[in-house]
């Protein structure tokens, strides 16, 4: 099966969600990308690089999940742990075919130019690390001044501190590309968030209409999965679970083959929106408090507005949403109540709940089947959560655990039940 979309719209929308883990500033990777194809029109490359080097500042920071490594990256312009989340990109990367080619790049985009000489790259590989790495940095020194729309007052001591490190951390053509391109005003009023959006706009339009093969939206969100999931030692391979015991269940309920497909693209995705909660939120041992637990209920919001806007996602993004959705309406965060919470969308709820409790947690192992299924049993009766997806979660409750639990061999950690 195919769903009717371009991956590359896909693609964008899901570096949204890599953007969400600045919280306040949910627009680096735009930035970075359209400064680097600024710097690669100033260096006389064709249209094809320049759409690579636009796409690789989307996603460099495809290893980052946790909103502390994101303010190091910030804050400090040359922070000593920077190369961690570099390797998790090109892991990331690597075997994905459609972006295989970001992956080195990915890998050496914190790596000083004096040193990047040394590994053995092809020198457009080279180029193009070296490039990010040097519009990130400029992005980090311009980031205290966005909120107040004041950058342009300090342009000139920005570009004084990457010609600084010319020959050193950056390659010398690539600093001089950067100098020409930035003395232009337009250079940095096209990082404001309207000229962002029409940058992105100009871009989709070319992307066209087409049909994404199944098989390659599913890896796409896997590897999507698994950043989100990295975010915590809570949620290690918590979205993983829940899709295996969704499409379990979904195939048990005599769900469409197809919207079984779909709804495991729904479940990898569904916690998308947790990459813009605070790390020391999310991470919480004891009880939220109101306030937490406002931040927290955003999530799923979070994710619809991600999702939606990607043509052939009208049904995923919704199901995604949803998951904290309950049949009598007091779910959230859109009160969906049963007349209009669809099937797929009702047993994602059951296959997230479950999945959160059965799974091993650092400070103790996942409760066992007949506890979760009373702790459920519980749910059911009071009408949050639908009953015929718990009796059939009931029915076949020992393919549910196996999985719920996909790396239990390995002795993966999971989702605290206290931020479900």
């Amino acid at each position: 099966m195919s769903i009717h979309t371009d991956l590359r719209s896909v693609i964008y929308a899901l570096s949204d969600a890599l953007d969400l883990v600045g919280v306040d500033d949910v627009a680096h990777g735009k930035r970075v990308g359209i400064m680097a194809a600024e710097c690669a029109a100033e260096l006389g490359l064709g249209g094809q690089e320049q759409d690579f080097l636009f796409d690789l500042g989307m996603l460099h920071d495809i290893g980052v999940s946790s909103t502390g490594i994101h303010r190091n990256l910030v804050e400090q312009f040359d922070w000593a742990g920077s190369q961690q989340h570099a390797e998790t990109g090109y892991a990331l990367l690597k075997d994905y075919a459609p972006l295989a080619a970001m992956a080195v790049p990915v890998r050496y985009h914190h790596t000083h130019w004096s040193q990047l000489q040394d590994k053995g790259l092809d020198p457009a590989v080279a180029r193009a690390a070296n490039l990010i790495f040097l519009v990130d940095r400029v992005d980090a020194l311009a980031a205290p001044h966005y909120a107040s729309n004041g950058v342009l007052p300090h342009m000139h001591q920005i570009r004084d501190e990457i010609a600084r490190n010319a020959g050193g951390r950056f390659a010398p053509e690539l600093v001089a590309a950067f100098l020409t391109a930035s003395a232009r005003e337009a250079f940095w009023l096209r990082l404001e968030p309207r000229s962002i959006q029409a940058a992105l706009q100009d871009r989709l339009a070319l992307a066209g209409e087409g049909n994404a093969p199944t098989g390659s939206l599913r890896e796409l969100a896997r590897i999507f999965s698994r950043i989100v999931d990295a975010k915590s030692p809570f949620t290690a391979e918590h979205s993983l679970g829940v899709a295996g015991v969704a499409c379990l269940l979904a195939r048990r309920l005599g769900v469409a083959p197809d919207n079984v497909d779909k709804l495991e693209i729904a479940a990898l995705l569904h916690d998308l929106g947790k990459l813009r909660v605070p790390d020391e939120i999310l991470d919480k041992p004891g009880k939220l408090d109101p306030a937490e637990r406002l931040v927290i209920n955003s999530h799923s919001f979070e994710t619809f507005q991600i999702l939606r806007n990607v043509k052939g996602f009208e049904e995923i993004a919704p199901w995604a949403a949803y998951h904290h959705e309950e049949p009598g309406g007091s779910g959230y965060p859109f009160h969906v109540d049963a007349a209009t919470l669809p099937i797929e969308a009702r047993i994602l709820r059951v296959a997230d709940i479950f999945q959160a409790m059965v799974q091993d947690r650092p400070y103790r192992a996942g409760l066992g089947a007949q506890e979760a299924l009373a702790f459920l049993q519980k749910l059911a009766g009071e009408g949050r959560i639908d009953r015929t997806v718990f009796a059939t979660l009931s029915a076949f409750i020992d393919e549910a655990m196996r999985a719920a639990r996909p790396g239990a061999s390995r002795d993966v950690q999971s989702e605290g039940a206290d931020h479900v």
